[in-house]
């Protein structure tokens, strides 16, 4: 499997003389929209009960029944999801925007080119389209930023079709295949350290947790963009479980389902990673991405093991299932030795973030307030949110171990996520600017934009914050060593 694989078709065309007219309302504009279109379209939406909500739609026919245009509710301000529920649901057919009032500024444009764009994917590796399916394009808006819709959109595509395939088609090896296909297509240097080459590179939890694995374990390490003048650096990381059984600590069946989705952070990862290069922002990038699947086998780690790691802090195992943030230790110890500009790291870490947030809110960690609330306002502003919890320091003795520098789980069943990103913390010592994201990386039921399935979620907001905030500007003058 390549990214050759992840066609995007983003359902957007240039011109079409015939296309059907969509005009976006907000509730408050409704009725006074209403009230200047002819009697029939009154009666008509008032038989439908049509209210101009974010999401919902009425189609409206001419005299002759053809379809004459749709009423789409939407959002003040246009929000990048406002257009995303039509791309599969209307008729087959070229569809324009008319604006009620005034025209579409670039970002209104732009996110509901890149809301039709995304409201378009299926993921048709094992299931076809059906034949007679209908596709809706639209005439892309004016001012839109196409380059920018498109990347988006190749990008969510990749990520979107990584994270639904599942374990037995995608191991260790195969989400390496990708990674290493992405990074050829940027020209970037890549170098992967497989099996035993994890130990004698100095990788050993990441070792310890994949050597049960079908595919022997791996970190993909990319570095694309200026190796030398002064464009600053960002790292990301990202955990790539490519199934997880729990290990010996075996989880039941029913948590065991959607399992495969546990590689979503190195998917999110490599999808920024590819929205950075091919926009190319001034920045240099490397991605870290541990690889591995935890198995049971008679090689498989065990709960009261010691392991040591990249940073020399030796951690017992409290339980195999809290193996994610082994990995990330180990590939933040290493980022963290460089002292990145900025560091993110992406995770389907904990469910303890799950039930404190539910799905659609990754939990945001950061050690600096200031890109913390930076990235919370973008992340808004984006449609793409993520809430901030605490790095609460008291909790961190709940790590201490009788044998080892640290646990790898706390000894209750409290603030496990904020347990777990303190775990992380011990593990980047040298870097002001880090960010951990604890996501959910699917979504379990369908939304407009939001097929039920994987979603890229943090992916846009974290590259604007790079877009805006650090492409071009100059690194620190000076370096801590």
């Amino acid at each position: 499997m390549t990214v050759s694989d992840f066609g995007s078709d983003l359902g957007l065309i240039d011109r079409a003389g015939d296309a059907i007219p969509l005009w976006p309302v907000t509730a408050d504009e409704f009725e006074r929209w209403a009230s200047h279109q002819p009697a029939a379209v009154r009666e008509w939406l008032s038989v439908h009960r049509f209210q101009a909500k974010p999401g919902r739609f009425q189609t409206v026919p001419g005299k002759n029944g053809a379809l004459q245009g749709v009423v789409v509710g939407v959002a003040d301000p246009l929000s990048v999801w406002n257009f995303a529920a039509l791309t599969q649901a209307l008729p087959a057919g070229a569809y324009k925007v008319e604006p009620v009032r005034g025209h579409l500024d670039a970002t209104a444009a732009t996110n509901l080119a890149l809301g039709w764009a995304y409201g378009g994917y299926r993921f048709t590796r094992y299931r076809k389209p059906p034949k007679d399916a209908g596709v809706a394009r639209l005439v892309w808006p004016a001012k839109a930023d196409r380059n920018y819709v498109a990347v988006a959109a190749a990008a969510s595509t990749i990520v979107r079709n990584l994270i639904n395939t599942p374990a037995g088609d995608l191991g260790p090896a195969d989400l390496a295949e990708v990674a290493l296909s992405l990074a050829a297509d940027h020209r970037a240097q890549v170098e992967t350290t497989v099996g035993a080459g994890l130990l004698t590179s100095g990788y050993p939890m990441v070792h310890a947790v994949g050597k049960a694995g079908r595919q022997e374990p791996r970190l993909v390490d990319i570095l694309w963009g200026a190796a030398k003048g002064k464009a600053p650096r960002v790292t990301l990381v990202g955990k790539g479980v490519c199934f997880d059984t729990g290990g010996l600590d075996i989880k039941p069946p029913d948590a065991m389902l959607l399992q495969k989705k546990d590689m979503s952070g190195a998917a999110i990862a490599l999808g920024l990673f590819h929205m950075i290069a091919a926009r190319g922002l001034d920045v240099s990038v490397r991605v870290l991405l541990p690889m591995v699947e935890n198995a049971i086998s008679s090689d498989a780690y065990h709960p009261g093991d010691v392991l040591s790691s990249r940073k020399g802090l030796t951690v017992e195992i409290g339980n195999t299932d809290a193996e994610g943030r082994l990995l990330l230790g180990d590939a933040l110890a290493e980022a963290d030795r460089e002292r990145p500009d900025l560091l993110v790291d992406f995770a389907t870490l904990t469910g303890a973030a799950r039930v404190a947030l539910g799905p659609e809110l990754p939990a945001l960690y950061a050690k600096d307030d200031g890109t913390a609330a930076t990235l919370s306002a973008i992340g808004m502003e984006e449609a793409d949110p993520m809430w901030r919890m605490p790095l609460w320091s008291p909790y961190d003795e709940w790590l201490e171990s009788k044998i080892a520098d640290m646990n790898n789980i706390s000894g209750g069943s409290f603030a496990g996520s904020i347990t777990a990103a303190l775990f992380l913390q011990r593990f980047v010592t040298r870097t002001d600017n880090w960010v951990h994201l604890d996501l959910f990386g699917w979504s379990p039921k369908p939304r407009p934009g939001h097929p039920e399935g994987a979603e890229p979620q943090t992916m846009r907001a974290v590259y604007r914050l790079i877009e805006r905030h650090f492409a071009g500007r100059p690194k620190k003058a000076k370096r801590r060593k």
